[in-house]
């Protein structure tokens, strides 16, 4: 056991110290920036995490990864997820935290601009799920229409709490694009349907009485049990603007608490829920 532990600090450090040879993923991710919280040996059961982490926004990997690390979830879906910030992120949880993290993504477009690479080989650009658990089962949805851009989902399932339950993440369209985000969610309701235990994680662009999120709320609710679509729901706005647009959407799991952590590393928070035994 003692080997064991002295082989994988040897194999963090040579990693790390190729990382700081190779050079940050953006200006100032340098590793030692900022002192780095406490390691971490254990994820929460029970918790999960969304979180769009702006991109091109130029925040540093190691930052991002430290303030995941200081809630330790057991599922954490990001938005705006560019795979090389995603594949560092998992390698600093590991190395610098130990918190070890299977991964998928689902990119839905290739952008040098927002993700750097070579220029016919640009960076993958989506949604990301990291989960302590293995995942199988793997669907990457590109919505009909994503808008400005290319939207889409992906869907998992993995394991929280010992319980095998399904997860999607999304990120819908734009703010001023209502008719796109309605048909874009009318796509992934009818994924979420045909599960009776899911969670759905994203950046949906709508505020919760938005009239296009209704297909949502008729299937799933809030982590937030006072956050409804109804004008008298008190919901914690997740945005640098104020306005709620990140959601942990729950389809037959109670939640136990939730939280909104405001952080400087994005436009958006970080939005966490613990959830009731499965």
């Amino acid at each position: 056991m003692v080997l064991g532990t002295s082989t994988r600090l040897v194999a963090g450090a040579m990693t790390l110290a190729c990382m700081m040879l190779i050079g940050p993923s953006a200006p100032g991710d340098a590793l030692f920036a900022r002192p780095p919280v406490e390691p971490v040996r254990d994820v929460v059961p029970n918790r999960v995490m969304t979180w769009n982490i702006c991109n091109p926004c130029a925040e540093s990997d190691v930052d991002r990864a430290a303030e995941i690390a200081r809630h330790a979830p057991q599922v954490i879906g990001l938005q705006e997820a560019c795979v090389g910030d995603v594949e560092r992120i998992r390698d600093y949880l590991e190395y610098l935290h130990g918190l070890v993290y299977h991964v998928e993504y689902g990119s839905v477009l290739r952008s040098w601009g927002r993700c750097g690479g070579v220029p016919w080989s640009p960076g993958g650009f989506g949604q990301a799920v990291l989960s302590a658990a293995p995942m199988t089962d793997r669907v990457n949805v590109e919505y009909p229409d994503g808008g400005s851009e290319d939207r889409g989902y992906m869907g998992v399932t993995t394991s929280v709490g010992g319980r095998s339950v399904r997860v999607f993440i999304t990120h819908l369209a734009q703010r001023q694009q209502e008719a796109v985000r309605a048909a874009q969610v009318g796509v992934l309701a009818a994924a979420v349907a045909r599960h009776d235990r899911a969670i759905v994680l994203g950046d949906f662009n709508a505020v919760p009485e938005s009239p296009e999120l209704a297909p949502l709320w008729k299937l799933a609710t809030d982590a937030d049990p006072q956050c409804r679509p109804s004008l008298d729901g008190t919901c914690t706005p997740t945005t640098d603007w104020r306005s709620k647009f990140d959601y942990i959407f729950l389809r037959g799991i109670n939640p136990l608490r939730h939280r909104v952590q405001l952080t400087s590393y994005s436009d958006h928070d970080m939005l966490l829920a613990d959830l009731k035994p499965i």
